[in-house]
């Protein structure tokens, strides 16, 4: 019997949800086939098998949520020619090396994975005992939802939530949350301050790709105020500035909120932006995101306008110290050189980390901002 453990899927990953299997019990797979899709933090990632061999026992089901090192899969046959080598994951652009997530985890958590019917008729691991315990969770009580009538971790932790707040609820999983821990993370770690202004964009021509516009904004504004585009180590007490700017932007699904990156963004003119776009917002759709696309930005920008909002607060995230935000364009009534004239107006504001951004920066970067996007072209 050969067992492989769920790897380390990414820098901190404690656990992913099955999203979908792509094998099942009891059919022949080969190395390097794709065994199953779980989601980590707002990523899908396809998992391939580190052997060849028969499926015996898939240990999750779709929905579950599994722990780093937990048993995935159990084989029952092995191909003699894999000689029991285990090939890790290959994350895109890099090429296999020795001693892989994979290898290390077939080692890892052994007896995790089996059934083990003490202490009451409740069949569980070890972990999840232990887990039940340090919860106070009766395991006995806990409704199993495994695979063979297993207690898993997600059933102890369901009933944890229960017991400590006594109301039944739906455990936050995927992508909602990945987004609570990071705003938890958020709001302890950030002392927010915020500026906001208004850009009167009456001469933009009709037809104008406004995202687009307001990109190029936030890279001139960059470049005035260099403070903003930054990371921040509140550990260390160090910051990084950044030349280039790698632009968090943020999009609206079904799925929950998803921050790709858009990487050189003052490198590209306005029509290379929307194509770029374009194809983030697809890759969100289609839940196609690698996990690259989602790590490195530099700074962040929320389109909220084009949900029917003129002004929002937003979140800066670690380690970025900036978030830029644009409501809904009106149309108003101004007064230019004592007339009073009907124009058009974007609300704009920044969100920054005042531990490491002055008022004076974050307005000084507002400012140029708003100076860009009330060019005509």
């Amino acid at each position: 019997m050969k067992t492989f453990h769920l790897p380390d899927l990414g820098e901190g990953l404690k656990e992913a949800e099955i999203v979908t299997w792509h094998v099942a019990e009891g059919e022949r797979v080969v190395t390097d086939q794709p065994l199953v899709s779980v989601e980590t933090d707002k990523a899908v990632v396809e998992v391939p098998s580190p052997r060849s061999g028969i499926i015996s026992s898939l240990n999750a089901k779709e929905g579950d949520l599994i722990q780093v090192g937990a048993v995935l899969v159990e084989y029952t046959e092995e191909d003699m020619h894999d000689s029991g080598t285990v090939v890790g994951l290959i994350k895109p652009g890099k090429s296999p090396e020795s001693g892989s997530a994979a290898a290390a985890n077939e080692q890892a958590a052994p007896g995790l994975g089996q059934d083990f019917p003490q202490e009451g008729s409740a069949r569980a691991t070890p972990g999840v005992r232990a887990l039940a315990r340090r919860l106070g969770v009766d395991i006995n009580d806990v409704t199993p939802t495994g695979r063979k009538g297993n207690v898993t971790v997600s059933d102890v932790e369901s009933a944890g939530d229960r017991l400590a707040t006594g109301i039944q609820g739906e455990r936050l999983r995927g992508t909602r949350r990945s987004m609570a821990e990071r705003m938890s993370d958020a709001h302890s770690r950030v002392v927010p301050a915020f500026a906001a202004d208004e850009a009167d964009v009456g001469s933009w021509p009709d037809g104008v790709d406004i995202t687009g516009r307001v990109i190029r904004a936030i890279v001139v504004g960059c470049q005035a105020e260099p403070a903003v585009n930054a990371w921040f180590n509140d550990r260390a007490l160090t910051v990084l500035r950044h030349d280039q700017v790698n632009l968090g932007i943020a999009v609206d699904s079904k799925h929950g909120l998803f921050v790709p990156v858009m990487r050189d963004a003052g490198g590209k003119d306005i029509k290379e932006l929307r194509g770029q776009l374009q194809i983030l917002v697809g890759q969100v759709e289609d839940r196609s995101l690698s996990p690259e696309t989602l790590k490195g930005a530099t700074l962040t920008y929320s389109n909220f306008g084009a949900l029917g909002v003129r002004l929002a607060q937003m979140v800066v995230v670690p380690p970025q110290v900036a978030i830029v935000g644009t409501g809904q364009i009106r149309e108003v009534a101004i007064a230019v050189s004592g007339e009073i004239k009907a124009s058009r107006i974007l609300p704009v504001s920044v969100g920054f980390d005042h531990r490491v951004v002055t008022g004076g920066e974050g307005a000084r970067f507002l400012r140029a901002l708003v100076e860009d996007l009330e060019q005509k072209k």
